[in-house]
């Protein structure tokens, strides 16, 4: 009403009378048209400026092309820039906040260069806008010649642009610049301490964060919510959540950003059940409502232990809260893959028609959930599914599918993968591809793509060690692990486990003993179940009976159901009654609940003439109400 009123005014003064009353007034009506945010009104203005001969003024048309700016009408102000006899830094900083604020670097950039050259000084409000856009495209280089300028023209001390400079190298990785200007700042406020305690998170630096804060409570500067979630979220990083957890309470009135913080921390660290009943506390206070990262996180929770109840409420409380698309966009993946995990394949398929039908991530979930549950054919008839509607594949797409192809199969992917140059740096792929061709029973295919492999991570080493035991070429594995060891890659776990298991199905016994000990006394490992399961079964294949259950009685472990069954297996072919006594006893204390255990183990008293033995075994079958089904076969016809 305002702006209308002047219209009408202006319109019905004469000319004469115009001028001056111009001259006062121009400067509310520009103020009115700012505070309105219309840009019908601003091009109202403008053209009661160009009717009235105001166009020479710089005042009004530097007035003109902030409005423009501020309202992304860039064309309009540009133009008015362009015309502008004398540019001030005020035009000038229109134009580069407009470039900043929409990102467009090379246009801000040079801008900001352009300015320098016409003689014009930036000013502190110039510097941080620039600064912004640096951090925002990780361009140090171009913030340090920035804060060159800023130390040259004599503005260091000004706080907003020792924020930005904090801002931009934290965020370009270089903290040690960043903690640099820190300490030299004169004033610190609470901006100052969020800035650089933010940095060192971002940075890895969680000691430091923590370090940082103590020393922020100690020089008077009290802490605001976003430094508390800042400080905890360094914690969660470092595993400590019950410490993060302490910070919470210290939290008045925690926003969902501090509950979903506490709530991936302890998904991070595995502890799933806390991380859901932080999640139910947060409902159960009604105090925030959770958006789409609070859900994704706790869905992650859910998918990893398996939790199908929870997962299904959350899903239906997600659906309430959040637009369809929008949740099962974030939140999709984990529910699909733990939807998969479970066996429910119809509720997999219903979350993937409602998650985005071009996004690889969407693709990639579902063919992991068939091949989770071993659906080689729905597996590859997704994975083509996928080429035929023009998804772009991406590296954890065709390492979750080439385990599951046949060779004819593969290969066309592997001529795919060697016609395509953006592969040839991406490991996973080459890997496994190796794997592909050992499990068809290429194994020389599977040398040859492991020899032409430029970067050669321990996951290759480890998959064609795998291959080459899986056809009985231990010798050849334990080559390739010396091969290892001089390219300077540590073996782990898994590159122990490969080369053992080689070792057994190779008949390599002492080797495989003597690499036993190589692992626990010179590398350091500490074996796993799978070690002594191999060596087991390394001593057992070879008929060394004795030996095997001299090492299971030394293990630092309880030897489990596969270790025994193993020595039973052997003791059965080779008649040694005793030991497959022993192993049959151990059997069915672990596994009591299986009337196989109780027959062989009967079977085996009556062979070794414990006949009352035998008797009483069957007598706790009974007892137990445990029945051994009946053997069958079939025979289907067909074709």
């Amino acid at each position: 009403m305002k702006l209308w009123s002047f219209y009408k005014k202006i319109s019905s003064m004469p000319a004469t009378n115009v001028r001056p009353f111009l001259t006062f007034e121009i400067n509310n009506l520009l103020q009115l048209c700012n505070n309105s945010k219309s840009i019908d009104q601003t091009k109202q203005t403008h053209q009661q400026i160009i009717t009235h001969g105001q166009t020479h003024n710089p005042f009004f048309i530097t007035k003109l092309i902030q409005l423009y700016a501020e309202h992304d009408n860039i064309n309009y102000a540009h133009n008015l820039f362009v015309e502008l006899p004398q540019r001030n830094v005020f035009a000038w900083t229109a134009i580069i906040s407009y470039f900043s604020r929409n990102t467009l670097f090379k246009e801000c950039v040079n801008t900001y260069k352009e300015m320098k050259l016409d003689g014009i000084l930036p000013d502190g409000y110039v510097f941080p806008l620039v600064l912004k856009i640096c951090a925002k495209f990780l361009r140090l280089y171009i913030g340090v010649q920035v804060h060159r300028d800023i130390i040259v023209y004599g503005v260091e001390w000004n706080v907003q642009v020792n924020h930005s400079l904090i801002d931009m190298y934290s965020k370009c990785g270089d903290i040690q610049n960043a903690k640099r200007v820190f300490s030299l700042m004169q004033e610190k406020d609470l901006l100052s301490w969020n800035l650089i305690i933010s940095g060192y998170v971002s940075n890895e630096l969680l000691y430091l964060a923590v370090e940082t804060f103590g020393l922020m409570s100690k020089e008077g500067c009290e802490p605001d919510i976003v430094t508390l979630n800042t400080v905890m979220d360094a914690y969660c990083r470092m595993g400590r959540c019950d410490e993060a957890r302490k910070i919470f309470v210290l939290i008045k009135e925690p926003s969902i950003i501090s509950w979903t913080t506490l709530i991936s921390g302890y998904s991070r660290i595995g502890d799933h059940g806390s991380a859901l009943n932080i999640f139910r506390e947060m409902i159960d206070r009604r105090e925030v409502c959770p958006d789409l990262d609070c859900f994704s996180s706790v869905l992650a929770s859910c998918q990893l232990i398996g939790d199908l109840k929870s997962a299904k409420e959350i899903h239906a409380y997600g659906i309430k809260l959040e637009p369809p698309f929008a949740f099962h966009r974030s939140s999709g993946p984990a529910l699909l893959t733990l939807y998969a995990k479970c066996g429910r394949i119809q509720d997999a398929r219903h979350v993937f028609e409602l998650m985005d039908r071009t996004d690889v991530v969407a693709w990639n979930s579902m063919i992991h959930g068939f091949a989770e549950l071993g659906m080689k054919d729905s597996t590859v008839q997704y994975f083509k599914e996928m080429l035929t509607i023009g998804i772009k594949i991406n590296e954890t797409t065709l390492s979750i599918v080439l385990p599951f192809c046949d060779l004819k199969y593969g290969k066309q992917i592997h001529a795919y993968v060697s016609r395509n140059s953006l592969w040839d740096d991406v490991t996973p792929v080459w890997n496994a591809l190796i794997y592909m061709y050992s499990k068809c029973g290429c194994i020389g295919n599977a040398l040859s793509v492991f020899s032409h492999l430029d970067h050669k991570d321990i996951v290759s080493w480890n998959t064609i060690i795998g291959g080459l035991g899986m056809h009985g070429l231990g010798q050849d594995a334990l080559h390739l692990l010396e091969k290892m060891s001089h390219c300077g890659v540590q073996p782990n776990a898994l590159t122990f486990t490969s080369v053992l298991s080689a070792c057994s199905h190779s008949g390599l016994v002492d080797e495989g003993l003597d690499i036993f000990h190589r692992m626990v006394e010179e590398i350091g490992l500490k074996p796993r179940m799978e070690h002594f399961t191999c060596v087991v079964d390394l001593l057992t294949r070879a008929g060394r009976l004795e030996d095997a259950t001299d090492f299971i009685g030394k293990m630092c472990v309880q030897p489990n159901k596969h270790i025994w069954g193993s020595v039973l297996a052997a003791a059965l072919a080779l008649q040694k009654v005793s030991v497959g006594v022993l192993a049959s006893e151990n059997l069915v204390e672990l596994e009591p609940e299986n009337p196989g255990h109780y027959v062989t183990l009967s079977n085996l008293y009556t062979k070794a003439g414990r006949i009352s033995d035998a008797l009483a075994v069957r007598k706790l079958m009974e007892t137990k109400g445990l029945v051994k089904g009946f053997g069958c076969s079939w025979v289907v016809e067909g074709n």
